[in-house]
């Protein structure tokens, strides 16, 4: 259980709880999640406007290249109730699969927390990579991990900022503020800086992330979705995996 007014509880989210999450988080003063609904609606859809998540995403809502979404398993509570809303209010346009703004308007404030905390259950271990080897075999143009990690770790000096000092390390997630980047799929991380940089993508608080990307060139952008596609979650001397629940283990969850 977590009251808005105690949100020094966790820490840096005193400010991210209200900044990244929906309108509905300030309206109420406990929330709530019951992840069985959202298993419901993740693996059988809602009404006429929702469909299943798992067609797109995936059943293990690791994403799909082929499709170009987003790995959804793991990557922060709040960050996905903060798109869903987005997504329903029209202040995130969705580019790729042209669906998401229809889906997210049929679903209810507490669908997407009970969305989010489901997809926040899934196992940690064997994540489903993007297959580099075969993208490139498809045509699609693919970067290089080992100049992706320099950008990832140290950033560019005078350009960029390592993604990892707000993503955390290899992009392991800093919830409730930053989401899990490790290990999202390819095509939707370059997708994704792409339209931040065009400004095509804007709902991020103060523009952080469009004002990061302009200074990212095409090489760039492929090489750090490389090695963040392949990131490990744990690696001896520098920290075990993230479950990125900082919020979720805070929130009542009802049944």
């Amino acid at each position: 259980m977590i009251k808005l007014s105690n949100l020094a509880l966790v820490g840096l989210g005193t400010v991210a709880m209200l900044a990244f999450s929906g309108a509905g988080f300030a309206d109420e003063s406990i929330v709530t999640a019951n992840p069985a609904n959202g298993k419901n609606i993740f693996e059988n859809g809602k009404g006429d406007s929702v469909p299943a998540c798992a067609t797109c995403h995936g059943d293990k809502a690791m994403g799909n290249d082929d499709m170009g979404s987003p790995r959804l398993a793991n990557i922060g509570y709040v960050y996905i109730v903060k798109q869903l809303n987005n997504f329903a209010e029209d202040k995130r346009t969705d580019l790729t699969m042209q669906q998401m703004n229809g889906i997210a308007k049929g679903l209810t404030e507490q669908d997407m927390r009970d969305l989010a905390s489901y997809e926040d259950t899934f196992p940690l271990d064997n994540p489903e990579r993007s297959d580099l080897s075969q993208l490139k075999t498809n045509g699609a143009a693919v970067g290089e991990t080992f100049k992706g990690k320099l950008l990832v770790r140290y950033g560019s000096k005078d350009k960029v900022s390592a993604c990892q000092t707000c993503h955390g390390f290899d992009g392991r997630g800093a919830d409730p503020v930053f989401p899990k980047i490790g290990h999202q799929k390819y095509v939707y991380l370059v997708n994704q800086l792409t339209h931040w940089r065009d400004s095509s993508r804007t709902n991020d608080p103060d523009m952080m992330m469009n004002k990061i990307a302009k200074n990212l060139t095409d090489d760039d952008i492929h090489n750090a979705a490389a090695y963040l596609s392949q990131a490990s979650d744990s690696t001896a001397g520098d920290g075990m995996e993230i479950d990125n629940e900082t919020v979720l283990k805070n929130v009542k969850i009802v049944k």
